[in-house]
């Protein structure tokens, strides 16, 4: 019998009894022992690491309120957030950025006293309740949120108090050190920095990547001018808002963009609807006068009517219950600059028929008038136009009734209209280079055209007001009565006026609107597009014309001549041919 088989308990065999026999044997057996302790061990682990889990798994849900909540409530030194990026302006002005705070929770179950540490954290932090708190305080919750974003004197003073059960989460506060002037813009975005609005909320996966800032087209200096000349328009005027946007049309960037009443950012929650509603792309209107600026393109570019051909503004048209007239009528036979000057709205509708409603109606599809405005803002109206195009509604859109845009519509159309005739898409976002292609809508000679036109309304017609010596300013005024219902208020109205400049080259395109303005002292009675928002644009231009570099020019020299304002001066009043 060997060793093994006495400590085995086992008799012998009749194996084989050669020693390095039995050496072999013994191997075996130590081997099999030896893998199946290490077996045992590695099984024990793997349990012991699975129940470790299943425990961790329990606590952080037991003690989990929502997502935005920190894992563990007693945990002193969280996580901190992935950092939000910056918005800045085309010079590289922050308009957006985001800072680092403290916000404020407790874990109840630590918390000795609710009432008196309510008592206590109402001294040092006034703006909240003191009932509520006492009441989260003594709840049976593992963790309650107090107050998110703390100033650091907060953070410091409720440090002071030294309630146990009190902690802070490392988080990010967005600010936006313009305040209301970019709100509509910029955007906002909730308090777990999630884009709501505007830019914020267009890019907010940009954003949210944190690699680098988004750069705007937006000049603040230029938003600052706009905003304040709007602001002054609109309270002597006594409108209830206002929009305007100013763009470079080579290029289609927008440099400012403003919508009034607006609101701080900062604070969105204290802003009524009507603060937060973007009048400039959101809303539609119908913009008045200023689509004369499409009719007589379209009736020019297609050989429909000549620079030297009258039609017969001498008495209303009357269609079915509607009657057309003019707000200023000269009665008589009109030419086509003078249509244009004197703002006729029977000339115009008589171009329209001349046009066709076919072709109107392409005319305005291709101007992008159907659909909402391209621009990188969630914030985008539909326009209004008619299902059945009659031939009453060729007559009225052609003076800017019957059709409803938003003022981005109108401005990016008429930058089309004056630049050579090249429709560009509008962006927020910077462009650096020179001029962006874009698809022909007008010809070139068509385009000259209506420069010359537009110059001369600022010359001699109803946008004189707008004039700024030096910048060859040219523009149409707009004056639209308000839909209310299926009608029309009498004394509601949009006055706006679109101007560029120098007409000789168009740079800059500009829009102004005052949304129902009133007749006061100084403006004889009237609240039309002339007389509230022309001189606003004049200041405008006065004030940002030195700032983008543009010398003014000599009203004497010979590229400084209108061709039209000669001929208009020169002609006598026209009557009916023979």
């Amino acid at each position: 019998m060997t060793l093994l088989d006495a400590s085995l308990g086992r008799q012998p065999s009749r194996g084989p009894s050669h020693p390095d026999e039995v050496i072999r044997l013994e191997g075996d057996a130590r081997r099999a022992i030896e893998t199946g302790r290490t077996r045992m061990l590695v099984a024990g682990a793997l349990f012991t690491v699975a129940f470790l889990v299943i425990a961790v798994r329990l606590v952080a849900v037991a003690v989990m309120q929502d997502g935005a909540e920190p894992r563990v409530a007693g945990t002193a030194s969280p996580m901190l957030p992935t950092e939000r990026a910056d918005i800045l302006d085309r010079n590289g002005v922050v308009l957006a950025t985001s800072l680092a705070t403290a916000s404020l929770y407790a874990n109840p179950h630590q918390i000795s006293d609710a009432a008196e540490a309510a008592e206590r954290l109402v001294k040092v932090l006034p703006e909240l309740s003191e009932p509520e708190l006492a009441a989260k305080l003594g709840s049976d919750h593992a963790f309650v949120w107090l107050k998110r974003n703390l100033t650091p004197r907060q953070q410091y003073a409720v440090n002071r108090l030294g309630i146990p059960g009190l902690y802070f989460q490392a988080e990010e506060r967005r600010v936006y050190p313009q305040g209301s002037l970019v709100a509509h813009v910029v955007g906002f975005t909730d308090i777990d920095n999630h884009g709501l609005g505007g830019i914020e909320q267009s890019f907010d996966e940009v954003l949210r990547d944190g690699h680098k800032p988004v750069q705007l087209s937006i000049d603040i200096r230029l938003q600052h001018m706009l905003r304040e000349e709007l602001t002054r328009a609109m309270t002597e005027y006594n409108g209830i808002g206002a929009a305007g946007l100013v763009m470079d049309c080579r290029t289609g960037e927008l440099l400012a963009m403003v919508s009034l009443p607006d609101f701080d950012p900062n604070d969105v929650g204290e802003a009524p609807a009507d603060a937060r509603f973007n009048r400039a792309t959101l809303g539609v209107y119908e913009m008045g006068s200023t689509f004369k600026i499409f009719n007589t393109a379209m009736a020019l570019d297609n050989g429909i009517v000549r620079m030297t051909d009258k039609f017969d503004a001498s008495q209303p048209i009357h269609i079915g219950r509607y009657t057309i007239s003019d707000f200023h009528g000269q009665h008589r036979w009109l030419t086509v600059p003078e249509i244009f000057m004197y703002s006729s709205n029977i000339g115009s509708a008589r171009m329209a028929i001349e046009s066709g409603a076919a072709l109107q109606k392409s005319f305005f599809e291709r101007l992008g008038m159907f659909r909402p405005a391209s621009i990188e803002l969630p914030e985008l109206g539909q326009p209004h136009y008619p299902s059945v195009w009659r031939q009453v509604n060729t007559m009225t859109i052609a003076f800017g009734h019957g059709m409803s845009v938003s003022p981005l519509h109108l401005l990016t159309g008429v930058a089309a209209i004056i630049d050579g005739g090249i429709m560009r898409p509008a962006t927020l976002i910077r462009r650096d280079g020179g001029p962006v292609n874009g698809e022909r809508l007008i010809s070139a000679r068509t385009s000259k055209q209506l420069r010359d036109l537009m110059r001369l309304v600022v010359q001699a017609g109803t946008g004189t007001q707008a004039n700024v010596p030096g910048y060859l300013v040219g523009g149409k005024t707009g004056t639209a009565e308000k839909q209310v219902g299926r009608g029309y208020a009498q004394n509601a109205r949009i006055a706006s006026f679109v101007a560029a400049f120098p007409m000789t080259d168009p740079r800059y395109v500009i829009l102004a609107m005052v949304d129902e303005p009133k007749p006061n002292a100084t403006s004889h009675g009237y609240a039309t597009g002339g007389w509230v928002v022309a001189p606003a644009i004049s200041r405008l231009i006065k004030r940002m014309a030195p700032l983008v570099g543009l010398p003014p020019i000599d009203e004497r020299s010979p590229e400084a001549q209108n061709e039209l304002l000669v001929a208009v001066n020169a002609t006598e009043p026209l009557h009916a041919p023979e």
